[in-house]
């Protein structure tokens, strides 16, 4: 029986991931034209103690192509206890970009939704666009933008998110399960069941923040500034929501530097999944824990005798192949390469991690920028 219920599932996983890789297809590229800035922009950057990665954040700001009369950085200092806010003002004093550093003004269990709010309520333009202290923006990245709001006329606007300086083992585990993310919001707006996004690179109007009434309905959970805010414009603007699937609008991240920043980051992430009013992000959710669960109690069993290898072998390698279809490519669209060898050890080993940070998220809090959060 165990078999059977076994097989079932991960017939529904390759169904899952099938969908993901055909809808990837169906999103089309973006091929933005340079046209005149049209179109105004507050791009809003919460941090907190964050003067390691800031400079090389305020470097790609200055890089910026986009007419310097149509966005302004707003800045919030989320109670920051080092150098950020004089190393923000140092970098940028002598430039022609408009910039302005806000206290966060905290009403909430979330340190992020409250500097996301606290900014938009002094927001000068009619975009927002959130992204993170420790990101490194193209000097396309406005333009692109521009360019699809004037082709495409949406509400809101997904875009691309990817890790940068992969050399490591550790580096090439994460960038793997960050593309595989990134595959998969890809797929789901390509069959038309947009289901998650990433607050480092998120766009929306001013007038969809307040129509959605902002953060109300979600301001206990510390994390989720993204998925919900998604969630919530997708219930108001059914046919508004896009994504903008340019090499031109990549944000790019770091990874972390340690298993247990890794882990308190997947915690973070995990501890938002069980209050998700998407039914189709819950089903995947639920069908890709089972999935991953299944590997690893068999993996359990067959170390004590009592489920055969060679169809836990076969479990494995029917995970692997569907996942690196989806993964190669989402990395060609990127331009990321990893070796071979780094994705078969992972496909071993991210199941037990997976498994371990779900288990984790139901029955601890998790640590976030030097505070605990409870789930």
């Amino acid at each position: 029986m165990l078999s059977v219920f076994a097989i079932v599932i991960v017939i529904f996983y390759l169904g899952l991931l099938g969908s993901f890789i055909i809808g990837f297809n169906k999103t089309p590229i973006f091929f933005y034209k340079d046209i005149s800035a049209k179109n105004t922009f507050s791009v809003i950057i919460p941090f907190r103690n964050e003067d390691k990665d800031l400079p090389f954040l305020l470097e790609s700001i200055k890089a910026l192509k986009y007419s310097r009369l149509h966005f302004e950085i707003l800045f919030v200092d989320d109670a920051s206890e080092d150098n950020s806010v004089k190393l923000i003002q140092e970098h940028l004093k002598n430039t022609t970009i408009n910039f302005t550093i806000l206290n966060n003004k905290r009403t909430s269990n979330s340190p992020k939704k409250d500097a996301i709010t606290t900014a938009i309520a002094v927001a000068k333009y009619s975009w927002i666009i959130t992204t993170d202290a420790d990101c490194v923006l193209p000097n396309s990245w406005l333009n692109c933008f521009n360019s699809f709001i004037a082709e495409k006329a949406p509400k809101v606007i997904v875009a691309p998110v990817t890790l940068h300086n992969t050399t490591t083992f550790f580096n090439y585990f994460q960038l793997l399960d960050v593309l595989s993310l990134q595959g998969a919001t890809m797929g789901g707006f390509g069959i038309k069941q947009p289901f998650m996004a990433n607050g480092a690179n998120l766009a929306y109007q001013k007038t969809v923040f307040f129509k959605v009434n902002g953060f109300s309905s979600n301001n206990n959970i510390a994390s989720g500034d993204d998925i919900f805010l998604l969630e919530n414009a997708l219930k108001q603007f059914p046919n508004g929501v896009f994504y903008l699937k340019s090499t031109k609008a990549i944000v790019s991240t770091k990874t972390e530097s340690s298993f247990i920043a890794y882990f308190q980051q997947r915690l973070r992430w995990a501890s938002k999944s069980t209050h998700y009013s998407n039914n189709f992000a819950k089903s995947t959710g639920i069908i890709v824990l089972l999935t991953n669960g299944i590997l690893v109690g068999f993996s359990v069993m067959g170390l004590a005798g009592h489920f055969n290898f060679k169809l836990l072998l076969c479990f494995f390698l029917i995970k692997g192949l569907i996942d690196y279809l989806l993964i190669a490519k989402t990395a060609r669209f990127f331009n990321q390469s990893f070796s071979f060898t780094t994705y078969i050890i992972s496909v071993f080993l991210y199941p037990f991690t997976s498994v371990f940070v779900a288990i984790s998220a139901t029955l601890s809090s998790y640590k976030w920028k030097g505070r605990t959060f409870k789930k």
